[in-house]
């Protein structure tokens, strides 16, 4: 029999009950202990999973039949929940980001090291199909070497009303710390470690509030790629895009979680082929076919054979909250693997969180 895993959980906001209900269907995860929330809502989500009474984190990390503490309190609780947790003996996922600031982070990594305990970061981005399918594309240098790329997302601040914790830096970190660690730590997967050499801040005019962030990261000697948020719209209208450009065309991705993706390239046989192999099922128009000398282009003074102008279509749009809950399962199915096995290499390790954070916080540093 596998060990059961006793989940604990700190946190009971709309996400955490969305991400614990997702984590209770995965095999041997029970959730075993509730804490720091005594609002209605947390109540009636003890009475949903069981769980007898909330009690506060210093009592549900000496319980024995907890055996993994889930954090997902604002930003400003993670360093002191997890250090609590840790030092009970408890593995720990923590919701992003690890922390508000490397000191605490590096505090964090040592005190689950030193125990041989579990400390990750829900950074469930790169469980998406889609990220191995660029990761594909990008080391087989199918279009060519990938030459920029940007990611704009224009989140809804409709849940935000002013006063929210999101809002106040002491709390949440700002935009860069809060939110863009998850495309931070996708790029890095693609693209490897990052350098922010441009950072800007947003202040919406009719109130003290950042509302929009840009920066540049380089990324090895040449490729530049460009982040912006912005947290301005309405439900409706919250959208997602990112769009990477190869010496021989371009790839989009569409949807904060991407399911979605368009190539438009022109290409030989072979990376026609290439291209249906990382994206099975895809629609291919063709827009022109070459023969002959037509075959023959030019790009950075480089001679590319073409055979045809393509665009390819792949995936569709899907119900965002139904494939979020997929990554998350195979989140925690991932860490909980490592838990039981220590030679289980994962996706996403307690390094990620580190990493993410450090280039939010130079971004952040140098957009004020």
């Amino acid at each position: 029999m596998e060990q059961e895993i006793g989940l604990g959980v700190v946190g009971f906001g709309g996400f955490g009950l969305f991400a614990v209900q997702q984590f209770a269907q995965v095999p041997g995860v029970r959730v075993a202990g509730m804490s720091g929330t005594h609002r209605e809502a947390a109540y009636a989500a003890a009475q949903r999973f069981g769980v007898p009474d909330i009690v506060e984190i210093e009592t549900m990390v000496r319980q024995p039949e907890v055996d993994l503490v889930y954090i997902a309190t604002p930003p400003f609780l993670h360093y002191s929940q997890a250090v609590t947790a840790l030092q009970a003996g408890k593995h720990v996922i923590c919701e992003k980001p690890l922390a508000m600031n490397l000191e605490e982070a590096d505090a964090m990594i040592a005190a689950a090291r030193e125990r041989d305990l579990l400390l990750a970061v829900d950074l469930m981005q790169r469980y998406n199909p889609m990220y191995d399918r660029m990761l594909r594309l990008i080391r087989h240098r199918v279009l060519g070497e990938l030459l920029h790329a940007y990611l704009e997302n224009y989140a809804t601040d409709e849940g935000l009303p002013p006063e929210h914790w999101f809002w106040d830096r002491n709390k949440s970190g700002g935009i860069f710390i809060e939110h863009g660690v998850h495309f931070f730590d996708m790029f890095e997967g693609w693209l490897g470690e990052g350098e922010v050499v441009a950072a800007q801040v947003g202040v919406r005019p009719s109130a003290p509030l950042e509302e929009q962030v840009h920066c540049t990261v380089r990324y090895g000697p040449t490729v530049l790629v460009n982040f912006f948020h912005s947290f301005t719209q309405a439900g409706r209208m919250d959208r997602q895009e990112m769009r990477f450009l190869f010496e021989r065309g371009d790839v989009t991705l569409y949807g904060w979680v991407p399911t979605a993706a368009r190539v438009e390239a022109i290409v030989n046989e072979i990376e026609t082929r290439q291209l249906l192999e990382i994206f099975p099922g895809a629609r291919l128009d063709i827009t022109e076919n070459y023969a002959g000398r037509n075959r023959r282009a030019l790009a950075r003074h480089k001679e590319i054979d073409v055979y045809q102008k393509i665009v390819l279509s792949f995936g569709r749009e899907e119900v965002k909250m139904h494939r979020y809950g997929e990554l998350l399962r195979a989140f925690i199915e991932d860490q909980i693997a490592w838990i039981r096995d220590r030679r289980h290499e994962r996706r996403i390790t307690d390094r990620n969180g580190r990493q993410s954070l450090a280039l939010a916080v130079a971004a952040d540093r140098l957009g004020h």
